[in-house]
């Protein structure tokens, strides 16, 4: 595959730019406690973070986290295009950049920016580096933001860093806001516009099938479904189709929780070590601090580390899936950031459940309270933890991408992997069925037939703001609380291997949607959905349609530019130096079988072709192609004693090293 073209930033070419640090200028620091407004001395405005120092010098700010080895700079200029911009903008903050450009993609225009472009930069895996930018420009003036900095760094930081980025507005902008508008009823002409939407959505993306609901004065008013269950067969979706919800679990477990604060069998305050003394992390003092509100907050420092449940999950149970909590570290103070942590929210769904139904199997006891106390009461009949009973039902099938970015059928072998971790995300619903859910989230507990499922008081317990995700985005109890047009919009996603969801309402409208998809592609659907969705109904500026082209053409230009890197099937001389069996002490053996058309990694669990690519700095990664199942990473580094093989989150890295071969 031909290298990514360097970018370079030619002296004469430097010099014809505006001057922006010709003259020398002291730099001013400061240092905020909480979220502060701030501007460039341009006047673009924006958040600095709690906790960030921001440094001025010229027409330049930097921003810094806590952690020294991570940067945002903001650099306004006249620039007579994005690329021009974007390479005075690394003059000013770091002459000599040179990196290579990975690839440069067009945004949407929003909130007063009137052409937009991303920018990103070829780094190799064990730099461990994030490097980016974006060119955003609103009159002739051209705002540039530069991201420098490491991955561990911006992982754990992604929500101050989203803040200052999404609040970058053009001097004297006013955000575009609904508050105090009536919404217009969803009649069927604005239902027709909202499937429409959904439809061409399906069709830029190549997204078979979806199931999708809206709901209007609080009941729904339509629920349906658009494609097929499954490419290459007739069989529609329907408004019963089940598809695996994900994370959007993780608010029915919620659910779960308040109805036992409402009986007294727990409370929202009450220590987790008071109520379930099993209860254990890697670090002891936070384990103290954690409360039942805290199981599902993403507030308490323990971060997204999901493959150590990934890789290894046969076998697994909720108590051995729980009992790995108390391996894991925090990595972040305690409410500081908001860090997503799948097996906590699976111990609140498992700690609930065993409250609920005592003396039971974890998983069993959780299973009937959900079904007992939650789908039961909501009509949700077909709604099933039960994969096999799914599977032999009215279903959607997985898609996923293949290595050219043709989406087609995908196995289901990585989903398993949330059964023992099921209150994370192991829910089967469908678009009726999840729509019965908003609707009694809309009337704050109360239920069709007049009868109250839940107090208010502790429904809405769980949108009380725990940590911040992003500008006027807050999280509770998996539950995100969107202020950002300046009325309460309330969502979550939720993602597995093939199938990508969302549920939103808007609590002081009575309106809602409900939205599953059955492939990989489906994800970006979501997004510009909310915001045609609020188009409708306050006559919002047009800007979902170009949101959603951008968003698709963008994903397949990425997927287009990754493919150039690899070579498939993966090259034969690096596979030769491939050792047959790897073992990692957290994750469990990767075997390695050689195949005449292709070469794949087999975990145990699940197994992946793979294609080689050769890095800048000359290692080799090995990285898994099938769909649903691709990106892995797998990067040689042998010693010269030991094969070994290295794999990484954003915060983690696992060495797996060579291992004598399996006894038959």
């Amino acid at each position: 595959m031909p290298r990514r073209l360097l970018f370079t930033l030619a002296l004469a070419f430097v010099l014809a730019l505006p001057a922006l640090a010709q003259e020398v200028v002291p730099a001013a620091s400061e240092q905020v406690t909480e979220d502060t407004p701030r501007a460039t001395p341009a006047g673009t405005t924006f958040t600095l973070p709690a906790g960030w120092t921001m440094t001025t010098q010229g027409p330049m700010v930097v921003l810094d986290p806590p952690e020294p080895d991570s940067h945002l700079a903001i650099v306004d200029l006249t620039a007579k295009d994005a690329d021009t911009a974007v390479a005075a903008g690394w003059a000013a903050y770091k002459p000599g950049f040179n990196r290579p450009l990975r690839i440069a993609l067009p945004q949407a225009p929003r909130d007063g920016w009137e052409e937009r472009k991303a920018f990103q930069y070829e780094t190799s895996p064990n730099e461990r580096a994030v490097v980016s930018a974006y060119a955003w420009r609103a009159g002739e003036t051209w705002t540039v933001v530069l991201i420098d900095g490491t991955e561990p760094t911006f992982e754990k930081r992604g929500a101050p860093v989203g803040l200052a980025v999404q609040s970058l507005r053009p001097k004297g902008y006013s955000r575009e806001s609904f508050a105090g508008k009536k919404a217009h009823p969803l009649d069927e002409q604005r239902l027709a516009t909202l499937k429409e939407f959904v439809t061409n959505g399906m069709t830029m993306l190549d997204t078979p099938g979806v199931g999708l609901a809206f709901i209007d004065g609080g009941k729904t008013v339509w629920a349906g479904g658009l494609g097929v269950k499954e490419l290459g067969k007739p069989d529609p979706v329907g408004a019963d189709t089940l598809f695996l919800a994900a994370s959007n679990t993780k608010a029915l477990t919620t659910l779960l929780l308040a109805e036992l604060v409402d009986e007294g069998k727990m409370r929202w305050d009450q220590p987790v070590t008071e109520l379930f003394p099993a209860f254990k992390l890697g670090d002891a003092a936070t384990t103290k601090q954690v409360q039942v509100k805290h199981l599902i907050c993403a507030c308490t420092g323990m971060p997204r580390q999901d493959l150590e449940w990934l890789f290894e999950y046969r076998g697994e149970t909720p108590a051995s899936a729980i009992e790995l909590l108390g391996t894991m570290q925090p990595t972040s103070g305690f409410g500081e950031v908001f860090q997503y942590s799948n097996l906590m929210a699976a111990a609140a769904g498992f700690i609930g459940g065993a409250t609920a139904v005592p003396g039971k199997e974890w998983g069993a006891a959780y299973d009937e309270a959900m079904r007992t106390k939650v789908f039961a009461p909501l009509g949700m009949t077909t709604t099933t933890f039960d994969f096999a009973a799914a599977l032999a039902g009215d279903v959607a099938q997985p898609h996923g991408d293949d290595v050219d970015g043709k989406v087609t059928r995908a196995r289901m072998d990585v989903n398993y992997a949330v059964v023992p971790a099921r209150p994370a995300g192991g829910v089967w619903t469908s678009a009726r069925e999840l729509a019965r859910y908003v609707e009694m989230e809309l009337a704050k507990g109360m239920l069709p037939d007049g009868t109250r499922l839940v107090s208010a008081e502790n429904l809405l317990a769980r949108y009380e703001p725990n940590v911040i995700v992003g500008e006027n985005v807050t999280y509770g109890m998996a539950l995100m609380v969107d202020t950002r047009y300046g009325i309460p919009v309330v969502h979550h996603g939720g993602d597995l291997a093939g199938y990508h969801s969302d549920m939103i309402w808007l609590p002081d409208h009575g309106v809602g949607a409900v939205i599953l998809t059955n492939a990989d592609s489906g994800v970006v659907i979501r997004g510009p959905l909310l915001r045609r969705l609020l188009e409708v109904l306050f006559d919002g500026k047009p800007e979902a349609d170009e949101m959603l082209r951008v968003a698709a053409a963008q994903r397949k230009a990425a997927i287009a530019n990754e493919r150039e890197r690899l070579t498939v099937p993966a090259d034969a001389a690096a596979v030769a130096k491939l050792a047959p069996r790897y073992v990692s002490p957290a994750l469990g053996e990767v075997t390695v079988r050689k195949e005449p058309s292709a070469t794949l990694f087999n975990v145990g669990e699940w197994k992946s072709a793979v294609a080689s690519r050769k890095n800048d700095d000359g290692t080799i990664s090995f990285i898994t192609i099938d769909p649903t199942i691709s990106g892995l990473e797998f990067v040689v580094a042998d010693t010269d004693s030991q094969r070994r093989l290295i794999t990484r989150d954003a915060q983690h890295e696992y060495v797996f090293e060579e291992a004598a071969a399996a006894q038959p």
